[in-house]
């Protein structure tokens, strides 16, 4: 059984199939039902609020022709002081997976070790796995066709430069993936927000030691870059942070000048919301190379391909 909390709980052999999945799934989507998750109910713990993710969630398990079942974390004994580990022997016993947004990266991992029931991370303040595997799908659609239709294979030597908080969840979750693909990333940032010395040595330890490059220097960042890519710059829970997070990050907005000194064909991604006049400007998200709103749409067809994946690894 497997479950999915980081970037690297896929192969690349894995990563392939769930892209080539994801293809296939949103091709035949309206056309063609996928029973994967026949007869199953998947338990969506969430205890930040989303609109991408638990939509996406709720209509792919249901597509797939399962039961979604919605939990706020403070409708259940878990807001009120039931261990996570109790949390997770007793809702195994219910349900046929538990899809997690939490705040703590040790919530999903505590509930991975103590279930029986495969485990998705749905966001935690450390990574966003889901969201990076439908960034790479979303520009790997595009590149592919010079590649034979190779998906993960269009990724390898592409360049993603990523702008602004660097010690956020998507740039450590990026700095992974990218690693993984066969990418290269360019973070960009303010010094005081350059990835901690703890994420360098987690990711060493998962293989990829020295696997990004940092500069205070928007530009040099960009500079033949494939994907331009930047997040907002206040995320839930760093609101008391607001006035100096927009004072400090504000030479990292990505605007049309910055934008074009990517590669001419760059493409512009953004996981979204987005506050545009902030880490980004109107320009470039309404640039026809950027790609948000297909990049939001494939969160449904991407985790379609990672639950059929981690429904398979459970009935072996």
């Amino acid at each position: 059984m497997k479950h999915f909390l980081k970037e690297t709980d896929f192969t690349l052999p894995e990563v392939a199939e769930v892209m080539s999945l994801a293809r296939e799934l949103k091709a035949a989507r309206g056309r063609q039902a996928s029973a994967a998750l026949a007869g199953q109910t998947w338990a969506m713990i969430f205890s930040k609020s989303s609109t991408r993710t638990r939509v996406s969630f709720e209509v792919g398990i249901h597509e797939l022709g399962g039961n979604p079942l919605f939990l706020n974390r403070n409708d259940i004994q878990l807001g009120r002081g039931e261990s996570i580990e109790d949390t997770a022997r007793v809702l195994s016993r219910f349900v046929h997976g538990l899809i997690v947004r939490t705040f703590d990266h040790s919530d999903v991992e505590r509930l991975a070790a103590n279930g029986t029931v495969p485990v998705v991370n749905a966001l935690t303040d450390f990574l966003h796995p889901c969201q990076i595997y439908t960034d790479a799908f979303t520009v790997a659609e595009r590149w592919s066709t010079a590649c034979g239709g190779d998906l993960l294979g269009s990724l390898r030597g592409r360049k993603i430069a990523f702008l602004g908080d660097t010690s956020c969840n998507m740039a450590y979750s990026w700095a992974l993936g990218a690693n993984l693909f066969g990418m290269k990333i360019a973070l960009s940032g303010p010094e005081s927000f350059r990835p901690s010395k703890d994420f360098e040595a987690f990711l060493a330890r998962e293989g990829f030691p020295g696997g990004f490059t940092f500069t205070t220097d928007p530009r040099e960042a960009v500079r033949d870059a494939d994907v331009v890519y930047t997040d907002v710059w206040v995320s839930m829970g760093k609101e008391e942070e607001t006035k100096e997070r927009l004072r400090t990050m504000a030479p990292y907005q990505v605007t049309a000048s910055l934008f074009a000194a990517a590669k001419p064909d760059a493409y512009f991604l953004h996981c979204l919301p987005a506050h545009a006049g902030e880490e980004v400007t109107e320009e470039v998200l309404a640039n026809p190379r950027s790609v948000i709103f297909d990049q939001a749409e494939n969160r449904l067809h991407v985790q379609k391909a990672i639950l059929t994946m981690l429904a398979r690894s459970a009935r072996r």
